[in-house]
């Protein structure tokens, strides 16, 4: 059985639809504490923080604020964004809905791995009932913030778990995703790759993968090859 490892944001749901309004409310708090100065980012700019944890995002962007500060403007954006999604402004990309059920009744294994906090993934798991297509669900907070190629341990003795073996024919895996973090996990392991371009990464990020594709209606093709070479 092939696992297909799949990143969310940016390779699943475009999360620009809650992230953008949720950076900014937080940023505009940032504003009103005297703590920045008025800034209208692009879309761009905000996008770039997409794929990294919570805890290296805020590390990176305001580095100079106190610990609990990144952690309460970090919940600013959180709670915005699950407020944002119970009202119906989240969206998965164009193709997610009959893509996942088509690759679950044809025999694949799909693990949902993202650089998330756990309500973030309970709660979209809630909304687009990712559990009738997805078999296992792990995300960063679940292991202290760790990168995904040290989770990728875990999942590797889980899917043993599940098949009873440890034969390498049934622990084939592929990685699928739009950032560094995604192509990282993949060479770290020695796994084939799928760079989503459409996603929020950039052309050097995904340099590396093993195969590129623009839109999920293409993934279904990709990953058929994939399996059909027996990785």
């Amino acid at each position: 059985m092939l696992n297909l490892i799949f990143d969310y944001d940016g390779t699943l749901h475009d999360t620009m639809h809650i992230y953008e309004p949720a950076f900014k409310k937080a940023y505009g708090e940032m504003v009103s504490a005297g703590l920045r100065k008025p800034e209208d980012f692009s879309g761009n700019e905000i996008s770039r923080w997409l794929g990294y944890s919570s805890i290296d995002m805020w590390n990176s962007f305001a580095p100079d604020l106190s610990q609990d500060q990144r952690l309460y403007y970090s919940n600013v954006v959180g709670q915005e964004m699950y407020r944002l999604i119970r009202e119906g402004h989240a969206q998965l990309y164009p193709g997610t809905k009959e893509l996942l059920p088509q690759l679950r009744n044809e025999g694949y294994r799909l693990i949902f791995l993202s650089n998330c906090k756990i309500a973030y993934m309970k709660t979209h798991t809630e909304i687009f009932h990712l559990d009738d297509y997805f078999h296992k669900f792990y995300c960063s907070e679940e292991f202290d913030w760790a990168p995904k190629e040290e989770i990728f341990n875990t999942i590797l003795d889980d899917i043993k778990k599940l098949e009873g073996s440890d034969d390498p024919s049934s622990l084939k895996c592929v990685a699928i995703g739009d950032r560094f973090h995604d192509i990282n996990l993949a060479n770290s392991h020695g796994l084939p790759s799928i760079g989503c371009t459409y996603g929020f990464g950039t052309p050097e990020e995904l340099s590396s993968a093993t195969y590129l594709t623009d839109s999920l209606y293409e993934l279904k093709n990709i990953i058929s090859n994939i399996d059909s070479l027996g990785v």
